[in-house]
């Protein structure tokens, strides 16, 4: 299926040790885009923040309190002939991020923050999750984690 949404990336300069991260991020947000199973037409803009900016992202517009690891929004509206217009904003932090990933049998920085980027296109595009424990055994996160491997393994096959 033809996706014809624009992708923009930002802010990943500021973490030099990531830089390899971006064309797994493009090839993951592309995966997320075509399994919306619809023709789709937009933008889509990933920005990734530092701590401060994402904390401030999170009070000001979720109510809650210190960063976080990725916040979506969902600014655009169906469209008349029945192309979605696709419109979304989705921040990473990849301080959060980096600290997640140092956990003992966690994944590396670059795979969490392919994750992040899939997790919040796939919140742009309408899935949700409960908050509670069964997060993760949740249609969104089956689709996220097969959508991060394919990912990753396109990557793989690149090299």
């Amino acid at each position: 299926m033809t996706v014809g949404v624009r992708i923009e990336l930002s802010g990943l300069e500021a973490w030099p040790s990531l830089a390899e991260t971006g064309p797994p991020v493009l090839r993951g947000i592309r995966l997320a885009l075509e399994a919306a199973g619809a023709p789709l037409r937009g933008e889509v803009s990933l920005a990734f923040v530092d701590a401060r900016a994402m904390a401030e992202l999170n009070r000001r517009w979720l109510d809650r309190e210190g960063p976080t690891d990725v916040i979506a929004f969902d600014l655009g509206e169906p469209g008349a002939d029945g192309v979605r217009e696709l419109v979304g904003d989705v921040y990473v932090c990849p301080d959060v991020a980096v600290a997640a990933s140092a956990e003992p049998g966690g994944p590396g920085p670059a795979e969490e923050l392919v994750r992040l980027a899939i997790h919040g296109v796939l919140h742009v595009l309408g899935h949700d999750h409960p908050e509670d424990g069964t997060r993760w055994e949740c249609d969104m996160y089956r689709l996220q984690e097969s959508l991060l491997a394919r990912a990753l393994e396109a990557g793989d096959r690149e090299t």
